[in-house]
């Protein structure tokens, strides 16, 4: 064997650090994207949000100029997406009205050397204490509930277990092996204390399932209820029927007459299946639009959200202290400038993207925006795809978890998608449409004669959807309406 030398052509596609942090950026919702640009910002000194430049704009105001920090963005640097989507008139035309009901600063100047005892209590702002937990409440109750040490300890464990339900949802074995090693307590030692912790407030809590935790509370009530103890004989054995509402068969199993059947019934649903959510105080995430749809005559048109895109840009501070610095001090702040470059490119990349295919989902779906989701047109990737020429995969990542707010409510972009079903015509009416109209449908329908799924199919096909049982069952189901049956026994 001889060594030699060998000349080979071939075509690989490589993603460039600038294609990877695009698509990293393309895939993220709003507030991932604000958390992310804001780590990069930490690690950059180039990259500055705007609130930050106009903190030290306020902080350097009596400085002399050459050492003020401006936010604005070198001629040679790319400007954020937001500002290219339309002058800031039109962008905060569309934007939350919330903007506007900004807050006014509250004015402290008046009391500027005057000690901070020389304020009146009238000055201060009121300060809401921090709710109160599930767990805070129930240690709270097992100090004053006369627990032995032991008891107590096992109890506290118990506590930290439960989830935001109240549930203990690893079971009584889970906390067993969580107890500490010099406390070694059976599982009946531990059943004993779960059971009194199941008569704290809120009634319930520490329990297995759902069929103990109803138990629980009907043991707590007294025994002179009315129905009481056959509400409990439905808890223990009958909780299936209970579900589907079928009074008569559970009054031939328990061989009681329906009207009592009916008040155990009531007395149960009068229950609280999920006894910790009222002290669940896991903050409710609002959704903010990333695009707006609005009607102007008989088009409509897309703006971007002003307020949701990243004020971001380049320090013009440290800018102009490249061309002053040498050494490695020099090319390390080159390459800095070069990233926060490719950053605030790939940020008027994605606004960008984002405004063509939302404009393309309005653009089609037209007709549900006027007249509702009835009018819902099918839809697939590829056809968005082709209309603003991008890969299926980016309109994938472009419609997750973004939203278009629209006068019918803000809906994520992905529900515009969805297949569809063939017409007499020869059209095809979408999934969302044939869902819209059995609900419809549903509504309207004669309480004591609801229904069944084959006449359900049959209106539809009256109408002109060529649908068959099974699929309006599965339609049914996607939109959690019972059966006919279970409706009529319901109504």
């Amino acid at each position: 064997m001889k060594p030699g030398l060998q000349l080979r052509l071939h075509q690989q596609l490589t993603l460039t650090p600038q294609l990877q942090l695009a698509i990293r950026l393309l895939q993220l919702s709003q507030l991932e994207l604000e958390a992310e640009l804001r780590e990069l910002a930490e690690s950059n000194p180039l990259l500055e949000f705007d609130d930050e430049a106009q903190e030290d704009e306020a902080a350097t105001e009596a400085e002399p100029a050459a050492t003020a920090t401006d936010f604005a963005t070198p001629a040679d640097a790319v400007e954020v997406a937001a500002e290219r989507a339309g002058d800031s008139e039109d962008n905060t035309e569309w934007a939350d009205n919330g903007a506007a009901g900004a807050e006014t600063p509250i004015d402290f100047s008046s009391s500027v050397g005057n000690g901070a005892n020389s304020r009146g209590d009238e000055d201060y702002e009121p300060q809401n204490a921090a709710p109160e937990t599930l767990q805070q409440h129930l240690v709270w109750q097992l100090n004053l509930a006369g627990f032995n040490p032991r008891q107590t300890a096992i109890a506290t464990v118990l506590i930290d277990a439960l989830n935001a339900d109240g549930y203990l949802a690893d079971g009584i074995a889970a906390v067993q092996a969580a107890l500490p090693a010099n406390l070694a307590a059976d599982l009946d030692e531990i059943e004993v204390v779960r059971h009194r912790l199941q008569g704290f407030d809120p009634i319930g809590v520490a329990s297995l399932d759902l069929r103990d935790c109803l138990r629980s509370q009907l043991e707590q009530m007294d025994e002179a209820t009315p129905q009481r103890s056959l509400a409990m004989a439905i808890v223990d054995t009958e909780l299936e029927l209970l579900a589907r509402n079928d009074v008569a068969k559970l009054a031939r199993k328990l061989h009681a007459d329906e009207d009592a059947i009916t008040l155990a019934t009531a007395l149960i649903r009068s229950l609280d299946p999920r006894p910790g959510a009222a002290l669940d105080n896991t903050p409710v995430e609002y959704v903010a639009p990333d695009v707006y749809a609005v009607k102007h005559g008989s088009q409509w048109q897309v703006r971007l959200n002003a307020d949701a895109q990243p004020r971001l840009g380049l320090n013009q501070h440290y800018c102009s202290l490249i061309a002053r610095t040498r050494g490695e001090d020099a090319n390390w702040m080159k390459g800095q400038l070069q990233e926060a470059r490719w950053l605030l490119k790939s940020l008027e990349s994605r606004a960008d993207t984002l405004l063509k295919v939302a404009g393309a989902i309005v653009r089609r779906q037209s007709a549900f925006l006027d007249y509702g989701p009835e009018a819902m047109r099918p839809l697939v990737l590829r056809e968005v795809a082709e209309e603003v020429g991008m890969h299926e995969s980016t309109i994938s990542r472009v419609t997750t978890r973004k939203y278009l707010h629209t006068p019918r409510g803000t809906f994520e972009l992905k529900y515009f998608f969805s297949s569809g079903v063939s017409t007499e015509d020869g059209g095809s009416a979408s999934a969302t449409a044939i869902q819209a109209m059995l609900r419809k449908l549903i509504e309207t329908e004669n309480p004591r004669k609801p229904l069944s799924d084959q006449a359900l199919a049959a209106e539809l096909q009256r109408r002109g959807i060529n649908v068959a049982r099974r699929t309006v069952a599965k339609y049914r189901e996607g939109l959690r309406i019972p059966s006919s049956s279970e409706r009529q026994r319901a109504g």
